[in-house]
């Protein structure tokens, strides 16, 4: 009796795992369907209104929340169709090391090469062992034309820091880094999601602002997997080249450009290929919202 118990729940276990790869690859199929889907204009529509979407992007290309309900402030009812422009803000904007591992050889290569730089006290989230906040010592350097950046983005946009960064680090460095307080709302950590594929996504329907009008420019794409078709990625900032142009001359005519489109997303579309760039690592995107 024994030796039959233990043969049924063997073959019990069997069907078990059997069933489950079976559900997997039927919701595989299932997926790959819709999206294969999405490319008929018709179906397309049937499947948006049945609320059938893939996993990858859980929000409409063309969501708009009303103001008030997003997490930035309502917008200036004076400039309603302004372009919102989100910021990264570790190797975009800046880059930082901890001063006590910062390599000497870095260092001495940025004080020659001119690049603007402080040191900057942020409380860290561990506790040392009297239970306080420890603080870190941290040597932050400004990407090349940060400032100039910043106030001639302002001027035709609104500017928004998001960062994957905790709030007692980012805070302090933003407020060095800002005294204009051009920055007119800053995102941090907690405002990030975790999707399918990657933690601290930055997702852009949130935000309360019309995604026709909105970009972010972040040195991980990985950051606007949600919305590719909205993201301009860049180089990343280390410190090590006095001679990176990305914002004043790469950065910031684009944004010019993109200030005056009804709709950000055909310019970004044609110039990065983002959703094709995703696809090639095994992310599934749209090519285009209809």
């Amino acid at each position: 009796m024994q030796d039959q118990r233990i043969i049924a729940d063997k073959t019990e276990n069997v069907w078990t795992i059997l069933w489950e790869v079976l559900v997997q690859w039927l919701t595989l199929l299932f997926q790959l369907l819709i999206h294969a889907a999405e490319a008929v204009p018709a179906i397309k529509q049937v499947l948006e209104f049945s609320g059938l979407r893939p996993l990858y992007n859980p929000v409409s290309h063309n969501c708009q929340i009303s103001a008030g309900s997003g997490l930035l402030p309502p917008r200036d009812s004076k400039d309603p169709n302004r372009l919102t422009v989100v910021l990264d803000l570790d190797e975009t904007l800046v880059c930082a090391y901890e001063s006590t591992g910062l390599p000497p050889l870095l260092h001495s290569q940025a004080l020659r090469s001119g690049l603007k730089w402080f040191e900057l006290q942020c409380v860290a989230i561990e506790k040392d062992n009297d239970g306080k906040s420890r603080v870190n010592h941290v040597t932050v350097y400004e990407r090349p034309g940060l400032q100039e950046f910043l106030r001639r983005v302002s001027e035709f946009a609104e500017v928004v820091l998001f960062t994957a960064g905790l709030e007692g680090y980012a805070s302090p460095l933003v407020d060095r880094i800002d005294p204009e307080r051009r920055i007119s709302a800053r995102l941090y950590r907690p405002a990030t999601v975790v999707s399918r594929y990657r933690e601290h996504v930055k997702d852009l329907s949130v935000l309360g602002r019309d995604l026709r009008r909105t970009v972010i420019i972040d040195n991980n794409p990985f950051s606007f997997v949600l919305q590719p078709l909205n993201g301009i990625p860049c180089i990343p900032f280390t410190g090590e080249h006095s001679d990176d142009q990305q914002l004043l001359g790469v950065l910031l005519p684009l944004l010019e450009h993109l200030s005056i489109q009804g709709d950000v997303r055909p310019a970004l579309f044609e110039r990065f290929q983002m959703p094709g760039w995703f696809r090639k690592r095994g992310i599934p995107t749209s090519d285009w919202p209809s």
